[in-house]
């Protein structure tokens, strides 16, 4: 068997990607890549700030779980005499 050359891989390895991505269009997902479109900039704006002030809540609450852990915690032990 002769040895393969770094083309020849790489070649090979490009044959196989396109035979999968070629499938894409025509299986389950295809009705919704069809259906997908570009956002309006105002779309993308709304998105943009949800997202923004979803991360924010959730990173209240980390910092709230935080402060608790941290300070309120060894408070009530220290007050309880735990």
């Amino acid at each position: 068997m002769q040895k393969k050359s770094f083309l020849d891989k790489a070649w090979e390895i490009q044959r196989r990607v396109e035979e999968k991505i070629k499938h894409i269009g025509k299986g389950k997902y295809g009705r919704i890549f069809k259906m997908a479109r570009k956002p309006t900039d105002e779309e993308f704006a709304r998105t943009a700030k949800i997202t923004f002030l979803g991360m924010m809540v959730i990173g209240a609450i980390g910092f709230v779980i935080y402060v608790i852990k941290m300070i309120v915690a060894p408070w009530l032990f220290s007050f309880f005499g735990m």
